[in-house]
This record gives structure tokens, sequence and C-alpha cells, in this order.
């Protein structure tokens, strides 16, 4: 395996760890799972990790929207319908394809917060 793949394959194993951690009822930002996973300027990574996501059932990524709390119009497991379906069997409203954040934003808490 190239050095780039070993790296990527990392990189999106923490992503995806992060991403197992969003309660339901709960979402997350691309960029707030790009610093929980070690690097902030991540979230376009976090679209690739999600869109390759290897296991939908134990990886909850459609519990991850951008910072205006909008769904993917490309959501990788059927499309943006499919993600506003899944959001609101989990308790999320999504008029118009947009979660209220401040209602439904994951307040995940680290030590780093606190440093």
């Amino acid at each position: 395996m190239k050095t780039e793949d070993m790296n990527k394959s990392s990189s999106f194993e923490k992503i995806y760890e992060v991403v197992r951690q969003i309660p339901a009822g709960k979402v997350a930002t691309y960029g707030q799972i790009a610093s929980l996973a070690g690097n902030k300027r991540w979230a376009r990574v976090v679209g690739y990790a999600l869109h390759a996501n290897p296991d939908p059932e134990h990886i909850p990524c459609y519990r991850v929207v951008n910072r205006n709390g909008q769904v993917s119009p490309a959501f990788a497991f059927g499309g943006k319908n499919r993600q506003i379906e899944l959001l609101e069997a989990d308790g999320i409203p999504c008029p118009d394809g947009t979660v209220d954040l401040s209602k439904y934003q994951w307040k995940h808490f680290s030590l780093v917060d606190f440093q």
C-alpha cells in the first residue's frame, strides 16, 4: 500500500470513529467532524470519507450536515431525500432540507476544548 493510501485510510478511520459517536437525534457539521478527528481543515476530507462509507449501518453519515445545517444534495446513500428521511426517523425535522443546528447539533466536548 502506498503511503498516500495509508494516510487516507488512517484519516478516514479517524473520521468514521467520530461519526459513530453522533447520537440519534443529533447532527454534526463536516467541520466539527474534521476538528474532532484531528484536523480542522479536513472538512472536505470528511465528505470524501462519508461518500466512501464502508458500513452505513454502523457509521451514520446521514447525521452529518454542512455548516448551515443543510443536507447534502448528493447524499451517498440515495440522495437528498433519503438523508432527510433518515434524519426525520431520528426525530430531527428538516424543513426545506435544513436542520436547526441550535437545537440538534451534537455538543461534543473533549479535553482539547478546555486547553
